[in-house]
């Protein structure tokens, strides 16, 4: 690990971010009707972002939106869709839903995930392994293709990948999970590179690490969740990423939390 990421690193475990941080940015955040894509959204909301909230349980998205404007924060944008099924058209009237509400994007956090199968390769599900692919890669490349116009019109916006601790180091059994991480760090490192002489939209990638969430608890089902952090407690790291104190990040992969 190099200094500058090391460096990085302390500054957003420490990081205490001001009460409107993101006053007047639009941040759009996937999966956000739960787990961390819950927590991210209603922290950017507290931060003053017009949030836009996009996943498929379009109930949960009602409920957080209600939160979220009973706390006093702007009314979110809700953006129902389904990541395993849409495709080309489905994100590109998306682009046009927001283009008509908004001026631009300031920051994207892709967020939303799925863990698939715990097994061995060579008896792994071919199906699962596409679901996988599907959500956790195509859906973000899909995505971010349709949202760069909007994202393009900013001179300081912000794109997060949400990583794991097994894109670094796959381990047995992770499967299209870990290979799909992997896929995401490669994607966070290529925009980076392409976008870095512009030098108007950072990229970098966020490992979150052990969290209180279904899908932990779905990865390691003896675990005690009492000795795991909420995701609340990591969300000053997005922040960090997403607001002016960030600007000089990026193309890095970040651990939110100490090994």
């Amino acid at each position: 690990m190099g200094d500058a990421t090391k460096t990085a690193e302390q500054q957003i475990r420490q990081y205490e971010p001001d009460p409107k941080l993101l006053d007047n940015r639009n941040v759009l955040v996937t999966g956000a009707s739960r787990g961390l894509g819950r927590a991210i959204s209603t922290a950017c909301a507290q931060a003053g972002a017009q949030t836009i909230l996009l996943s498929r349980n379009v109930k949960q998205l009602d409920e957080l939106a209600n939160e979220i404007v009973t706390n006093g924060g702007v009314e979110p944008c809700i953006v129902p869709t389904d990541l395993e099924g849409a495709g080309v058209d489905d994100y590109a009237t998306i682009a046009s839903l927001l283009n008509e509400r908004f001026d631009g994007l300031d920051g994207v956090v892709l967020n939303a995930g799925m863990l698939g199968e715990m097994a061995p390769l060579a008896s792994y599900d071919p199906i699962s392994w596409a679901r996988v692919f599907q959500v956790n890669v195509h859906s973000q490349f899909l995505l971010l293709q349709a949202m760069m116009p909007l994202l393009e019109r900013r001179d300081d916006a912000s794109i997060i990948f949400t990583s794991s601790g097994v894109a670094r180091r796959a381990r047995a059994y992770w499967g299209a999970y870990a290979a799909s991480k992997f896929a995401t760090e490669g994607m966070m490192q290529i925009l980076a590179d392409e976008l870095a002489q512009a030098g108007r939209i950072r990229v970098n990638a966020i490992n979150p690490g052990r969290l209180r969430t279904k899908m932990r608890a779905e990865a390691y089902p003896a675990e005690d969740p009492l000795t795991l952090k909420e995701p609340h407690e990591i969300t000053n790291a997005y922040l960090f990423l997403l607001g002016r104190h960030g600007r000089g990040t990026h193309g890095m992969s970040l651990d939110a939390q100490a090994s």
